[in-house]
């Protein structure tokens, strides 16, 4: 056994597919626990969130997944096409011509790995990173990709990566969400981007930060930011307990003469954790609590870096205590106009932020088995469109990872030579999602959930682990 529930185990609990997120960690704060936590794990006592074996040894234990919603373009920052500068300007009619990239690419660290100057911190850890050029997805429209990389599936719904990470492996602080989502957006699928579907309530993300998710504009700062319903000004924390306890009495004596009541034992569940999150939430969250200068090195208290070093900085303080998966969502990188100003700023807002995070992971020892995931839900052409921007293309894209088991100053993979589609060892994203379940020690084959008379996973009935990029 590797801890994982059996489909035998959950058959009595299949529930209605809802649509958005479930996650107790949100809901039980906006009050709605019963709701949120009718679902559990079945045939097992255990929290969903406790810790449980992987199939195989596993090199990575964490994952912080940096998502560039909107797609970056490869050619202009991890794919360099010196034969794209050769046909720079080439027409190719009704308006639109090859466009060799703005930023001068260069060789960096022992592998000589070419990366734009559009990232010069990140560049400083070429030997860390393992880029993967070939990568290609089903569709190029954002709501439907952006789905599918965070779920698997842009038809229907799934429960999302983080959600499926937490199902298989737990997490190791019971006091705090498996899976913490920062700066989420609403739109293209809203909140089943970070949800559970049909795994169990506590698996789904947590959301620190949500906004409006609008094709302009950004999130809302994070400095002081916090959750919701974590603070009960009219008690204190001692008050709260003993109020918590003569109510999980009642839940409990309610239980023993109902013998099964699955929403009940989710509120019961869920109030705890909810509790026990009040006192250590709020400290992660706190990253001024950091010395001067780390604060400085992510480029906190300073623009335009300050709310994306605070995303990473936390990531870091949470990956640290145990939380199991973190995504931080920054978009929006769709640039159909003007792509030097739309992709110049959005990188240098994030350039520091992610260099600052791998250094500091580095020198606490984490980023060996903490794997780093970076990348949008597609990439863009080697063509300029009439409008000086580039629009879509998912046949051919750019995705690095960093840390967990990964071969770093490794390029895998190529696209055509104008950097449009991939050719050489193609990467779809079901391969990649079946590669960090693996680096995770999950079998994505067998890390399954009987749903609807039929068992589901990630990948779907696709997806092969990429081995050119493990260590």
């Amino acid at each position: 056994m590797n801890g994982i529930p059996t489909p035998a185990d959950r058959s009595r609990r299949e529930f209605l597919l809802r649509s958005g997120a479930c996650g107790f960690g949100y809901l039980a704060f906006r009050g709605l626990a019963a709701e949120a936590m009718a679902r559990e794990t079945a045939g097992s006592d255990e929290s969903p969130l406790a810790p449980r074996r992987s199939h195989f040894p596993a090199r990575a234990k964490r994952v912080i997944f940096l998502f560039m919603r909107g797609g970056p373009s490869q050619v202009d920052s991890f794919d360099w096409k010196p034969e794209l500068t050769k046909r720079h300007d080439e027409d190719l009619g009704g308006g639109r011509r090859y466009f060799q990239s703005p930023w001068e690419f260069a060789r960096h660290g022992e592998c000589g790995m070419p990366i734009s100057s559009l990232f010069p911190n990140i560049a400083r850890h070429a030997d860390d990173l393992c880029v993967i050029n070939s990568m290609h997805t089903d569709i190029g429209n954002h709501p439907q990709a952006i789905l599918q990389m965070n779920t698997g599936s842009f038809q229907f719904v799934r429960p999302s990566v983080g959600s499926w990470v937490v199902y298989g492996l737990g997490t190791e602080n019971q006091n705090l969400p498996g899976f913490i989502t920062i700066n989420p957006d609403f739109s293209a699928g809203g909140a089943r981007k970070y949800g559970c579907a049909f795994l169990p309530s506590p698996t789904a993300g947590t959301a620190i930060n949500q906004w409006g998710g609008g094709d302009s504009g950004g999130p809302p700062s994070l400095k002081g930011i916090k959750i919701p319903y974590t603070e009960n000004t009219a008690i204190t924390p001692a008050q709260q307990r003993r109020q918590l306890d003569l109510i999980q009495s009642l839940n409990r004596h309610r239980l023993d003469r109902d013998g099964v009541n699955e929403s009940l034992e989710g509120v019961i569940q869920s109030y705890e954790t909810a509790f026990r999150m009040q006192t250590e939430m709020p400290e992660l969250m706190d990253v001024e609590r950091e010395p001067a200068h780390i604060l400085e090195r992510y480029g906190v208290g300073k623009e335009p870096t300050d709310n994306y070093g605070r995303a990473c900085l936390m990531a870091r303080r949470f990956v640290e205590n145990g939380v199991r998966f973190v995504q931080i969502n920054q978009g929006f990188w769709d640039q159909h106009t003007q792509i030097v100003e739309g992709h110049g700023k959005l990188a240098a807002e994030s350039d520091q932020p992610i260099a600052a995070l791998l250094t500091d992971l580095k020198e606490r020892g984490l980023l060996e088995d903490t794997l780093v995931l970076w990348g949008g839900e597609f990439g863009r052409p080697p063509i300029l469109n009439k409008n000086g921007g580039r629009d879509h293309n998912n046949v051919g894209f750019t995705m690095w990872l960093a840390g967990g088991g990964t071969r770093g100053g490794l390029r895998y993979g190529e696209t055509d030579p104008t950097g449009q589609t991939a050719e050489v060892d193609k990467v779809h994203l079901h391969d990649l999602h079946a590669t960090l379940l693996h680096l995770l020690g999950l079998d994505h084959e067998r890390l399954t959930y009987r749903y609807g008379g039929r068992d589901f996973r990630l990948t779907d009935i696709h997806g092969q682990v990429v081995k050119g990029i493990l260590a």
